[in-house]
């Protein structure tokens, strides 16, 4: 009987493992909750309404089985536990036998012991949360629209964003573009002008990861679009109708219906589940501490790659979860397998090649760090356009997205603002919010906590040729 390899995800982490097995003399089978890959770097951009959910997003079948003599088995299940004795992944449905086990199924929202706040502040790591929150974007106005409380309507038309991560700062940069140029002549009794965004960060400086005068130029181009920038500045609370936060200066109520958390992020439950039933420790955000090869310890035929993997073997800091971290580990990890199976010497470290990072604050605004080079601006912004481009997994999707990309910039429309789902009731800000019964909790792809209990920012987007785990 053929080697069973089994993939428990398939985001950027589990597919480049599947891809890069898909020749080699093994049995694969992918698994994932959902039939989809998803491109998580560009879901801000479902958010904001300038992308539709299916330019940045593929069916797994498709991707893994197109034009190819050999197919992955893929199955939409989801795994609940492990029996690492008899080598068996515990499906809620069924069960798996496995020789080979790569687990990678990514990360979702942390909160820093505020989970009660997910509902008034939702975060990004999902289509299911980036149409909630183009829903909520554009509800904010709808109701302006219709309020006659000067007070409510300024308390409606103020948006925070919390953590001033690559996904906080492109998320901000973006609704503030939107309220000054697409949305200008669309309503009669307010300006959509008037709007304010606020972005919120627990530390001195937006992007922290860049250096300090990428920083500074991405602050600058924030202010520029009429953002403003809290840095050093805590949330203490989020309510349906405030956010309280803590500055040197003392405590500040801003009285905003819509808030965005891009603050933190922690490994998938899934990840506690493996680290209980192989021993293995987990550091604060629920990662499991790797070998250096990603094998679980004491579990050589376990492999956690991306954002449930704490791989501190290269450096004085566990890798960052970003994707080509993700990418790179599913790739080695595939390497492992084929040589243990032919009855080679298998690669013994796992070595992370980081060539690059970039973030996007607007229009024809970006920065970007390569090894020592730095950029900034246009030419930065172009190169994000390209790599974004050329990260999605099929062709049909970069030509859509071309496309659209093109048509945003030179009409300033974004075609794919709609407010889906049951319409909500116009209230005041006096009244309760209750969120919608069938909005939950995802887990996604994800990106690599910083924070110490406060928001903190965050890194994603690399400018690697082949993307968040």
């Amino acid at each position: 009987m053929s080697h069973q390899v089994v993939i428990i995800g398939g985001g950027f982490g589990g597919l480049n493992a599947a891809q890069a097995l898909k020749n080699a003399p093994v049995e694969v089978t992918l698994v994932d909750r959902r039939n989809f890959h998803l491109f998580q770097p560009l879901l801000y951009q479902v958010a904001t309404g300038g992308l539709s959910p299916a330019n940045i997003a593929a069916p797994l079948r498709s991707i893994l089985n197109r034009k190819s003599k050999k197919a992955v088995e893929v199955l939409l299940a989801e795994a609940v536990d492990f029996d690492v004795e008899q080598r068996k992944v515990i499906l809620s449905d069924g069960e798996l036998p496995y020789d080979s086990l790569v687990v990678a199924v990514g990360s979702r929202p942390s909160y820093f012991g505020n989970d009660q706040w997910q509902h008034v502040a939702p975060g990004l790591k999902s289509i299911e949360d980036a149409t909630q929150i183009r829903r909520r974007i554009l509800l904010a106005y709808e109701e302006a629209e219709r309020e006659p409380d000067p007070e409510v309507r300024k308390m409606l038309m103020t948006f925070v964003v919390v953590g001033g991560g690559p996904t906080g700062v492109e998320m901000v940069g973006t609704m503030a573009e939107i309220a000054h140029y697409t949305l200008r002549n669309d309503f009669s009794h307010i300006n959509p002008r008037d709007a304010r965004f606020i972005l919120v960060d627990a530390v001195d400086r937006v992007l922290n990861t860049y250096p300090s005068e990428l920083s500074e130029y991405a602050r600058q181009s924030l202010e520029k679009l009429g953002v403003e920038v809290y840095t050093n500045t805590m949330v203490t609370e989020i309510l349906p109708d405030r956010v309280i936060v803590k500055t040197a200066e003392g405590t500040e109520t801003i009285r905003a219906r819509t808030v965005i958390w891009a603050a933190g992020v922690q490994a998938s439950p899934l990840s506690r589940t493996l680290a209980a039933a192989t021993g293995a420790a987990t550091d604060r955000a629920g990662r499991i501490l790797v070998e250096p090869d990603c094998s679980v310890p004491g579990h050589p035929e376990i492999f956690a790659i991306g954002d449930i993997a704490n791989f501190s073997h290269q450096g004085d800091r566990p890798l960052p979860g970003v994707a080509p971290v993700a990418m790179q580990q599913g790739q080695f990890v595939a390497d492992v397998i084929r040589a243990r199976v032919t009855g080679r010497t298998p690669p013994a470290r796992f070595e992370y090649h980081d060539r690059g990072s970039m973030a996007t604050i607007g229009r024809r605004s970006a920065i970007a760090q390569m090894g020592r080079f730095k950029f900034k601006g246009s030419f930065a912004w172009l190169m994000w356009l390209f790599v974004h481009l050329m990260q999605l997994v099929q062709f049909e999707s970069r030509m859509l997205v071309f496309i659209q990309w093109a048509w945003n910039y030179f009409t300033f429309n974004r075609t794919a603002r709609l407010i889906t789902g049951e319409a909500l009731p116009v209230r005041r800000a006096d009244q309760t919010h209750q969120p919608p019964e069938h909005e939950e909790e995802v887990v996604s792809i994800g990106e690599n906590p910083e924070g110490n209990g406060a928001p903190a920012g965050k890194t994603e987007e690399v400018a690697a040729p082949s993307a968040h785990s």
